[in-house]
């Protein structure tokens, strides 16, 4: 086995535990190394392997399309808020997924719950399916076909998952 596992976790460790401490004394700077040694040591047979993002610059697009799409979101449902609450026609959908990793479904519903006026509900014990409530809900169909074509579409392609 490595003595570091994970390099930049060891790093990390090591300037937190010193920063921490306020100090860079030889004790602490002993205790940082320790710990930036043997900490991922005893973590690295608990790793999980994630999808790499194969395409960054598609993960920069991806992230500043959501901001906008949070921006917009939130500016409908305000509208949406201040309007007769009797107009909401709130609902659950569920959404076929077809992502094989847990790092983009989970992405997928972190994705879904930051846009105001919806939230992710659950993913299936199969992971076939994501559950969303909506605030308000005019057309199912058209709220799957966005969520797949504007969020699941991207993420496939970021981490070719």
């Amino acid at each position: 086995m490595k003595v570091f596992p994970m390099p930049v976790h060891s790093l990390l460790l090591f300037v937190v535990w010193l920063l921490l401490n306020n100090s860079a004394s030889a004790g602490h700077i002993v205790l940082a190394l320790f710990f930036a040694v043997t900490i991922p040591w005893l973590v690295a047979d608990m790793r999980d392997e994630h999808p790499k993002i194969l395409k960054p610059w598609l993960a920069v697009r991806y992230i500043l399309m959501v901001m906008k799409d949070i921006v917009t979101a939130n500016v409908e449902v305000a509208l949406l808020i201040i309007g007769p609450i009797k107009k909401l026609q709130p609902g659950f959908v569920a959404i076929p997924i077809n992502i094989d990793s847990d790092l983009g479904i989970t992405i997928l519903a972190s994705t879904v719950s930051l846009t105001p006026g919806t939230v992710s509900a659950e993913v299936s014990k199969d992971k076939a399916w994501l559950y969303i409530h909506a605030l308000h809900l005019d057309n199912e169909a058209e709220l799957i076909a966005s969520v797949k074509e504007r969020y699941e579409a991207p993420i496939k392609e970021i981490f070719g998952c």
